[in-house]
């Protein structure tokens, strides 16, 4: 009963500061008896999702503090937030080349190369936006 108790602890830390370090501490459970635990693949998913919540939500506080400072128009969290979010501002990458094939390309060899070229965004032959 008290390993029951100590795991919902610890669990509930995980969700609060997903640091298995820092949430052993808060619960009062050593590393090891955590990572034994582990062995367990009930108690182990129980501790993903907990520690996947816990990314969550402090992915949740960073955003706002982002907005926060863009708010207070800090340009560094301005330009962050459009090189990340908007197309217009993203980083650029140039490809250039140019393949010979020795023996030409079977139907289905194109077809498949042009389906990868769509799937990259690197197909130069899409028709433009009127």
């Amino acid at each position: 009963m008290k390993d029951k108790n100590q795991k919902e602890l610890l669990l509930e830390q995980l969700r609060k500061t997903p640091i298995t370090q820092y949430a052993c501490e808060k619960s009062g459970v050593a590393r090891s008896t955590y990572y034994r635990w582990k062995k367990d693949s009930k108690f182990s998913k129980l501790a993903d999702e907990a520690i996947m919540e816990g990314v969550l939500m402090i992915n949740d506080l960073a955003e706002a503090q982002l907005i926060s400072a863009i708010k207070d128009r800090n340009m560094t969290s301005l330009i962050f937030w459009l090189k990340n979010r908007h197309s217009a501002y993203a980083e650029k990458i140039l490809i250039s080349g140019k393949v010979e094939a020795k023996k030409a390309l079977s139907p289905a060899q194109k077809k498949l190369i042009r389906k990868a070229l769509k799937l990259s965004a690197l197909d130069n032959n899409k028709p433009k936006k009127q």
